[in-house]
């Protein structure tokens, strides 16, 4: 049996928090493999935002920038509330987190958390 979307995007947010970018990115890939549309961009940009932590954390910083331009593109676009997050808190937090890892110092700020809006 499939499990619910809500599931797997619950679950990468629960992943994301714990700072486990890699099992995060793979809870959402689920979710992404069969969405379309405005959806589908959604989840991409979440999943190339969490591995975009991923590379900078790992000193891949060509492929943290990367991957967080790519990330941008998608949820720049999304109102500051999206799907029960606080998306445009992790928009200023991954902008802040890239900018500092990507600086000839590579000092690091704490990875960005996703803040779940109150229902």
């Amino acid at each position: 049996m499939t499990r619910p979307h809500t599931d797997f995007y619950e679950e990468g947010i629960d992943l994301f928090n714990e700072g486990r970018f890699f099992e995060c990115h793979e809870a959402w890939e689920e979710i992404w493999k069969r969405s379309d549309g405005e959806l589908k961009l959604y989840y991409q940009g979440l999943i190339q935002a969490a591995v975009a932590i991923l590379h900078a954390q790992r000193g891949n910083l060509e492929g943290a920038r990367s991957l967080y331009e790519k990330a941008s593109t998608k949820l720049d676009q999304l109102p500051p509330e999206h799907m029960g997050l606080a998306v445009g808190e992790l928009r200023t937090d991954l902008r802040q987190f890239i900018e500092t890892a990507t600086r000839a110092n590579g000092s690091m700020l704490p990875a960005p958390r996703l803040r779940r809006l109150a229902k």
